[in-house]
C-alpha cells in the first residue's frame, strides 16, 4: 500500500516589515562560530526551523537552521543597520530536542554546529525530493447547524437550492479528521453526482482551499515483504520478564541500561515488550541497529508487532524520496516507532520514550567523516537531554560500556541463555597451520599458499550440506588475494598504491589476470605479471573471499552441487551493489535455496535461520595484529557473533575457527563463550596502559600533501596545548599515522589522553576558541576514537 503522509506546507519566501525579530542561525559550511551561530532578521521563526541566509560578501544563498530567537540582546554588540534579513524560511524542521543535541554534539566533537545540523536531516528532506502539492478543501466556517442556517437564509452568498442544502446536512456528518480533503472524496462522502455542490460551497466561503504537500516514493523493501499471519507474543523467559520489568520501571525518567544477552537469548523480545510499554503510554520510540544486520527479518520484527501504530525504517539503501518519506512519516506522528541505522538516531520523532541500540559494541556506530560522533554516545546523550530510558543490548558489549556497568553507572541486565533450551555452538579452533600440514601429507602434494580450507572445515561442509543443513563461513577479507608480491625474499617488492602508504589488494571480474584496488582511495590498475626489480613472476598472498569462492566451487562443485550463484553465494560489499542484492541473498538462504553463505562481516549478525548447522571462520587472524589496541576486543566480537548463527534450531550448532594463532587468548576464550573473562583480562591490561575505557582519549590528524605542511600544522595545534599547561592532560606525538597517507595526502597524529574526559575538552575547546584548531579539510578531530590506523 502507498501511504501518503501530508503536512502544512510551511515554506515561504516574504518581503520583511514590522514585527521583525533577532535570530542566530547556524549556516550549514565549515565555519566554525562556537554554539553562538551569525545574527539576522528575521519574522516568526521559531528555533530548529531550517532557512536561508545571505553570506559573506556577495551575500551568497546558503541553508542554515535558527538556533535561537530573541531581541535586541542578540545583537551582542553589533550595529543594527548592518544586519541581514533571512532570505526564506525552508518548511522543514528539526525538533528543539536536536538543536540541544547538536550543541552538545558540536562542542564535544569539536564541530562546527551548522555541519552538524546538516547531518540531522537527509539530504532528501532538505531537497525536498519526492515532495508534491495537491489542493485539498478545509471547512472555513463552523459546520454544526450549517443546514439551518442556509435554510434561514444566513449565508450570504449561497442560495438553499435541494442539492445545496443536502450537501451541507450531509456535510455535517463529516469527522473533522477527514480533512483536508479531495473534492472528489468529498463529493462522494456527501453522496453527491456532481461537483456543482462543492463549487458553491467553496464559492460562498463555507469551504476553503489549502495546498497541502505530500511526498511520492517507491515502495520500501520493507513494504514487499510478504505479510504474514500476526504472530502470538512468546512466552517471556523467567530472564526476559526480569529484565523487561528492570528497565520498564524506568520509563520517564533517565537511565542507561546494559543489555547483555547470549546469541539467541531473546534480546529482540525484550525491546519489543519495553516499547510495547512506551507505546502504552502514547509516546514513541527509537531502535538503532548496524547498517549490516537492519535485514527485512530484522526490520519485519518490529514491523510486525508494531504495524498498526507505524514503523518507519531508514538505510542506506533507500532512495533520497523514500528517506524523504519515512522522515516526514516519523515527523507527523503517522510512525511511533523509527527502527534504522545510526542516522536514525536523529528522528525526529514527537514525545520520544526509549530508545534502543542494539549491538551497541559496532564500530559501524562511529562516522568516519565530519561529525565523527558515534550514534550510541549520541543516544546515551539524547535520552539524557529528554530523560528518557536507553537500553544497550548486546552478546559481547564494548568494553566502554561494560566497564560503566561495572562500576555502577549503567544497571545491567543479562540474558545468560538461548530461549527454548537451545544450547550455543560447540566451538572448535583448528590450527591452520596445522591442517596445512595434515593435507599435505593426506594428498601428498604442496598446498598452494592461497588454499585456505582445511580437512577438518572441508570435512565439517560436506557432512552439513549432506544432511540437509546450512553453512556459513566468514572471512573479513574482500577481493582475490591481500597483495602481490615478489617470491624472492632478497628482492622484496611489494606492489604498492601510488597513493596511498598501503598494498593493493588483487580483484577478479572476468579476466584471470585479475586488476588491484586500493581499499583506501580506491584506484584501480591491471595486475602486472612480473617484478618490476628482479623480473621474476609476482605471486598473490593473503587470501580473500573471492579466492575462497573458487576455492569452494572447486572442492565441492561436483561432489555435493555447490555453485556459485546457484546454491552458493558470496556477500561482501563488492558482490552486494545494493540493499536489493543483499535481501534477495538473504530470502534465497532463508528459503533453502542457498545451501552455504561466504561472506565478510556483512553476515556475522542480525541472521537468525535455524537450519545453519555449521560456521566456519576461514582465517580468525585478519584483524587480530592490526596495530590497534582493540584489536583483541574486535576478533572476539567478531568470532563470537558469527558463532551465535549457529545452531538456532533443533539441530545442534557446531563452529569451527580456524587460525595460526590458535592459543590467543581472545579466541579461547570465545570459543567458551566466556565473554565475562575476556573483558576481566582485557580491561586489566588497558588499564595498565592507561588505555580507554579508564583513560579516555582524542586524535588530531593534520592532512596534506606535502608531508612537511602537515607536520607543521600539526606542531601548532601540540604546541598551542603545551602552553596551557592543562593538568592531567597528556599528549603523545605528532607522528605518522599507520597508515601514512591515503589519496596522495600524508597524515600525522596527535593524540590527547587523560583519565578525565572534561581535561581533554577544556583543552581542545581552548585552542578552538583560539582559532588553533578547526575541523576542516586538512584537520581531522576524532574524540573517542574507534580506529587507530
Amino acid at each position: 500500500m502507498n501511504h501518503t503522509f501530508l503536512f502544512e506546507d510551511d515554506s515561504r519566501d516574504f518581503a520583511l516589515g514590522e514585527g521583525e525579530r533577532y535570530v542566530r542561525v547556524a549556516v550549514e559550511r565549515g565555519i566554525d562560530s562556537g554554539d553562538a551561530g551569525l545574527t539576522y532578521r528575521a519574522p516568526e521563526v521559531v528555533v530548529g526551523d531550517r532557512v536561508d541566509v545571505p553570506l559573506g560578501r556577495g551575500d551568497t544563498r546558503t541553508g542554515g537552521f535558527v538556533i535561537e530567537v530573541g531581541g535586541p540582546d542578540l545583537l551582542g554588540g553589533l550595529d543594527p543597520r548592518r544586519v541581514k534579513r533571512i532570505l526564506s524560511v525552508r518548511g522543514s524542521r528539526l525538533p528543539v530536542e536536536l538543536v540541544e543535541l547538536a550543541r552538545w554534539m558540536s562542542g564535544y566533537y569539536v564541530s562546527p554546529l551548522g555541519m552538524v545540523l546538516a547531518t540531522m536531516m537527509p539530504a532528501g528532506v532538505k531537497a525536498g525530493t519526492g515532495r508534491r502539492t495537491r489542493i485539498r478543501l478545509e471547512p472555513a466556517a463552523e459546520l454544526a447547524g450549517l443546514g439551518d442556517r442556509l435554510a434561514a437564509g444566513e449565508i450570504e452568498g449561497l442560495r438553499a437550492t435541494p442539492s445545496v442544502l443536502a450537501a451541507c446536512r450531509a456535510l455535517e456528518g463529516i469527522e473533522g479528521d477527514r480533512f483536508p480533503i479531495e473534492a472528489r472524496e468529498l463529493g462522494r462522502a456527501l453522496g453527491l453526482s456532481n461537483a456543482g455542490p462543492v463549487n458553491k460551497l467553496v464559492g460562498a466561503g463555507v469551504l476553503r482551499e489549502v495546498e497541502v504537500a505530500w511526498v511520492r516514493a517507491p515502495e520500501a523493501f520493507w513494504d514487499e515483504r510478504r505479510v504474514e499471519a500476526p504472530k502470538p507474543r512468546p512466552e517471556l523467559t523467567p530472564d526476559q520478564a526480569r529484565c523487561v520489568e528492570g528497565i520498564g520501571a524506568s520509563l520517564g525518567s533517565f537511565a542507561a541500561h546494559l543489555l547483555r544477552g547470549v546469541t539467541g537469548s531473546g534480546k529482540t523480545e525484550v525491546y519489543l515488550r519495553v516499547i510495547e510499554g512506551v507505546l502504552a503510554q502514547g509516546r514513541s520510540a527509537i531502535v538503532l541497529t548496524p547498517e549490516i544486520a537492519l535485514t527485512p527479518q530484522t526490520a519485519g520484527r518490529f514491523i510486525d508487532r508494531f504495524r498498526a501504530q507505524g514503523v518507519a525504517v531508514l538505510h542506506s539503501g533507500m532512495s533520497a524520496s523514500a528517506r524523504h518519506k519515512q522522515w516526514a512519516a516519523a515527523a507527523s506522528g503517522e510512525a511511533r516507532v523509527v527502527v534504522g541505522a545510526r542516522s536514525a538516531i536523529f528522528a525526529p520523532l514527537p514525545d520520544l520514550g526509549v530508545i534502543v541500540v542494539d549491538e551497541e559494541h559496532d564500530s559501524s556506530y562511529k562516522q568516519d567523516q565530519l561529525p565523527r560522533y558515534h550514534a550510541r554516545d549520541a543516544a546515551i546523550k539524547r535520552a539524557q537531554i529528554q530523560q528518557i530510558p536507553v537500553v544497550l543490548g548486546s552478546a559481547t558489549p564494548s568494553l566502554e560500556s561494560w566497564h560503566n556497568a561495572m562500576i555502577g553507572r549503567f544497571p545491567l541486565w543479562e540474558l545468560p541463555e538461548r530461549v527454548g533450551g537451545g544450547k550455543l555452538p560447540r566451538v572448535e579452533i583448528v590450527d591452520l597451520g596445522r591442517e596445512r600440514r595434515l593435507r599435505q601429507r593426506l594428498e601428498r602434494r604442496k598446498v598452494h599458499v592461497l588454499e585456505s580450507i582445511g580437512p577438518t572445515l572441508e570435512a565439517a561442509i560436506a557432512e552439513t550440506i549432506n544432511d540437509g543443513g546450512q553453512v556459513i563461513l566468514l572471512l573479513n577479507r574482500r577481493g582475490y588475494a591481500g597483495y602481490v608480491a615478489c617470491p624472492d625474499s632478497v628482492c622484496g617488492y611489494k606492489l604498492e598504491c601510488e597513493q596511498c602508504d598501503a598494498t593493493m589488494v588483487v580483484h577478479r571480474a572476468n579476466s584471470r589476470r585479475g586488476y588491484l584496488r586500493c581499499h583506501h582511495c580506491l584506484s584501480e590498475q591491471l595486475r602486472p605479471e612480473t617484478c618490476p626489480v628482479c623480473s621474476k613472476r609476482l605471486i598473490d598472498l593473503s587470501v580473500g573471499t573471492q579466492r575462497v569462492e573458487e576455492e569452494l566451487e572447486s572442492r565441492f562443485g561436483s561432489t555435493l552441487g555447490l555453485r556459485l550463484g546457484e546454491t552458493m553465494l558470496r556477500v561482501d560489499s563488492d558482490s552486494m551493489r545494493s540493499a536489493r542484492d543483499y535481501f534477495d541473498t538473504l530470502e534465497r538462504f532463508s528459503s533453502g535455496e542457498i545451501r552455504l553463505l561466504l561472506g565478510t562481516q556483512m553476515i556475522a549478525k542480525g541472521l537468525d535461520y535455524p537450519n545453519v548447522r555449521l560456521v566456519g571462520v576461514i582465517n580468525a587472524d585478519t584483524g587480530l595484529h592490526m596495530p590497534d589496541f582493540r584489536a583483541s576486543e574486535r576478533t572476539f566480537q567478531l568470532v563470537s557473533q558469527v558463532s551465535g548463527r549457529a545452531g538456532r534450531g533443533s539441530e545442534p550448532g557446531r563452529v569451527i575457527v580456524q587460525s595460526f594463532a590458535p592459543e590467543e587468548p581472545a579466541l579461547v576464550l570465545a570459543a567458551r563463550h566466556d565473554y565475562r573473562a575476556f573483558a576481566e583480562a582485557e580491561l586489566r591490561q588497558r588499564s595498565a596502559a592507561n588505555l580507554p575505557p579508564h583513560w579516555r582519549m582524542a586524535r588530531i590528524i593534520s592532512r596534506d600533501e606535502s608531508l612537511d605542511r602537515a607536520q607543521e600544522r600539526i606542531e601548532s595545534i601540540a604546541q598551542a596545548l603545551r602552553a596551557l599547561g592543562e593538568a592531567g592532560l597528556t599528549l603523545e606525538g605528532p607522528a605518522p599515522c599507520p597508515v601514512s597517507r591515503v589519496a596522495g595526502r600524508f597524515r600525522v597524529a596527535l593524540d590527547l589522553h587523560s583519565p578525565d574526559p572534561r581535561v581533554i575538552q577544556r583543552a581542545m575547546n581552548a585552542v578552538r576558541g583560539a582559532g588553533s584548531l578547526t575541523s576542516d579539510t586538512h584537520i581531522a578531530v576524532d574524540v573517542d576514537p574507534v580506529s587507530l590506523l
